[in-house]
C-alpha cells in the first residue's frame, strides 16, 4: 500500500461523489481520524447535511475549483474520468485514491473483517456487526447500507475490529487485505465489467489469496462455488457454515416464520445455541450463521454473538417496512439480481401469509438487463403481480432493444409501466388489505414506497369518510 492512516491525518481529502453510501460513510471514519474532509456531490442530500453537520466541508455540484487545497482525492469508480474535479486533480498532481483503496488505508489498523459475496454482503456485515458489539466491543465498521439499530452505516469505534463490506463489482476488493474474509456466494453479476463466470471466480481467487496469512476464511458450504473456492485455499484457516452436515458451523432444526427464523447451531458437532433472527428468509438465516462462523474464528464467545444476532432488527433497503395502512404493508428491497428477487420473494410471500405479493420493479442497468432478462421474467412471476418499471442506467447508455418491456413481455404476470406515478397508482388501486406491496431494484424505486404508502392512506382516509 502507497500510503498508510498517518499520512492522511492532519491532511485534507477531498470525496468525487461524497453522497453516496460507501463514499459517505468512510468521510465520516476520517472525520473521526482527525482528517480534513471535503467533497461534493451532484446535488444536495441529507446525507451532505448530516457531513455538514459533523465538520465536512461539503458542496452540492461538481466544480473544478472544489478540489484546490487538497491533499488527496477520493473518488467512485462511478465517477467519470472526464469529471472536472478528476481533472483539476489531475493537473495539480494531487494523489488519488479510489474508494477501495481509501477504506483499505482505514482498515489497516486495524483487525479486519471484509465480507464479499454477490447476494448478501450487507445484511452479512451488519449482524457481524451487532454480534461482535453484543460481546462488549466496538468495532469500526464501513457498511453499503445503514444499521437500523444505529441509523449509520459507517463508525469509527475504539476496538481492535473493524467490519468492511467488501464490494466486488469492479474487482477493486483485491486492496483490502483483511485479516479475516467471508464469502457468502459466488455467482455471475456485474456483466459491465465481468464478461464470463469465469472472471468473477477469478476475481474471488485473488481476493482469498490477499487474506492475512494468520488470519481466516469463512465461506458457506452451501454454495458451491464458495465452498469450492474454500475448499482449494490452504494459505489461511478455513471455517464453513451452512446447512451442509460437513459444515463447521451447521445449522438445522430450522424454523421459518413470517417475520423471521430460527435454528440450532452445531459446531463442529456440538450444540452452541440457537440462531434467531428477526428477518424473513432462509438466506438472512445463512447470513447470520456465516457472521456468527466469523465472530467464533474470531475467538469471540458463541452467547454473546447468538444474543446479539437476536437483537438485529435489519438495515436499510433489506426488506425494509415503509409503512402500513389498512393491513397493506409497503416493504423496500435492494434485490437487482434473479437470485435475490427469489429469496425476497419467498420471504415476501410468506411474511404475507393469506395476502398477495405485488412487486413494483425497476431493473437495474442495461448490461445486466440484457443479461438476465428472461432470469428476472421468471423470478418475478413469483409475485402475485409485477410492475417493471423502465430499466434505471445508472453510468450506462442504453442498449438498443433492452428495456424493462423486454423483461415484461416474457412474464405471465407483469406489466411494463415506465411511469412511476402510474405505477404507484395502479399498485394502490389493486391492493387489499393483507396484501404486501414490495418496491424492488437498485436505482430510484425506493423512492416511491413513501409515496406508495402516503397514496393508501389517501384512498382509506376517501372511503372511511364516504361511509
Amino acid at each position: 500500500m502507497k500510503y498508510s492512516l498517518n499520512d492522511l491525518r492532519g491532511k485534507r481529502v477531498h470525496f468525487v461523489g461524497i453522497g453516496g453510501a460507501g463514499m459517505s460513510g468512510l468521510a465520516r471514519i476520517m472525520v473521526r481520524q482527525s482528517i480534513h474532509v471535503s467533497g461534493s456531490d451532484m446535488k444536495d442530500s441529507s446525507v451532505l447535511s448530516g457531513l455538514r453537520a459533523i465538520g465536512a466541508d461539503v458542496h452540492a455540484q461538481h466544480q473544478a475549483e472544489n478540489v484546490d487545497g487538497s491533499d488527496f482525492l477520493v473518488f467512485s469508480t462511478a465517477i467519470d474520468q472526464k469529471n472536472p474535479e478528476i481533472i483539476r486533480a489531475t493537473q495539480l498532481a494531487i494523489p488519488m485514491l479510489s474508494r477501495a483503496q481509501a477504506l483499505a488505508i482505514l482498515m489497516s489498523e486495524s483487525r479486519s473483517i471484509a465480507v464479499a459475496g454477490t447476494h448478501g454482503k450487507t445484511t452479512t456485515s451488519s449482524m457481524l456487526t451487532v454480534a461482535i458489539q453484543s460481546c462488549g466491543e466496538d468495532p469500526s465498521f464501513a457498511i453499503g447500507g445503514t444499521l437500523t439499530a444505529s441509523g449509520s452505516n459507517a463508525h469509527k469505534g475504539t476496538g481492535e475490529f473493524f467490519v468492511a463490506e467488501a464490494d466486488e463489482s469492479d474487482g477493486s476488493f483485491v486492496a483490502y487485505k483483511p485479516f479475516g474474509a467471508i464469502i457468502t456466494n459466488i455467482e455471475h453479476d456485474h456483466v459491465d465489467y465481468f464478461a464470463t463466470p469465469e472472471s468473477v471466480i477469478a476475481a474471488f481467487t485473488d481476493f482469498i489469496a490477499t487474506i492475512s496469512p494468520d488470519g481466516f476464511l469463512v465461506y458457506c458450504a452451501d454454495d458451491r462455488q464458495a465452498s469450492e473456492l474454500g475448499l482449494i485455499s490452504e494459505n489461511v484457516t478455513r471455517y464453513s457454515y451452512g446447512v451442509d452436515e460437513r459444515a463447521d458451523l451447521r445449522i438445522d432444526r430450522i424454523e421459518l416464520t413470517p417475520s423471521g427464523s430460527h435454528a440450532r447451531a452445531l459446531w463442529r458437532g456440538k450444540s452452541i445455541g440457537e440462531i434467531q433472527v428477526n428477518v424473513p428468509g432462509h438466506h438472512n438465516l445463512l447470513n447470520a450463521a456465516g457472521a456468527l462462523t466469523a465472530g467464533l474464528a474470531l475467538g469471540l464467545p458463541a452467547p454473546q454473538l447468538l444474543s446479539g444476532l437476536s437483537t438485529f432488527h435489519g438495515t436499510g433497503r433489506r426488506f425494509e417496512l415503509k409503512g402500513q395502512v389498512q393491513g397493506i404493508r409497503v416493504i423496500d428491497d435492494y434485490g437487482h439480481h434473479p437470485t435475490e428477487i427469489i429469496a425476497t420473494l419467498l420471504a415476501a410471500k410468506r411474511y404475507a401469509t393469506d395476502g398477495r405479493v405485488l412487486v413494483v420493479f425497476q431493473p437495474h442497468r442495461y448490461t445486466r438487463t440484457k443479461a438476465f432478462t428472461p432470469e428476472f421474467a421468471q423470478s418475478l412471476d413469483m409475485a402475485d403481480h409485477s410492475w417493471v418499471l423502465e430499466v434505471y442506467g445508472a453510468s450506462e447508455a442504453p442498449i438498443p432493444g433492452v428495456s424493462g418491456q423486454s423483461i415484461s413481455a416474457l412474464m405471465q404476470r407483469g406489466t411494463f409501466e415506465p411511469n412511476f406515478i402510474n405505477a404507484c397508482e395502479e399498485v394502490v388501486e389493486y391492493a387489499r388489505p393483507g396484501d404486501v406491496i414490495l418496491t424492488l431494484g437498485a436505482g430510484d424505486v425506493s423512492s416511491l414506497a413513501p409515496i406508495i404508502v402516503e397514496t393508501l392512506a389517501k384512498k382509506y382516509s376517501k372511503s372511511s369518510s364516504s361511509e
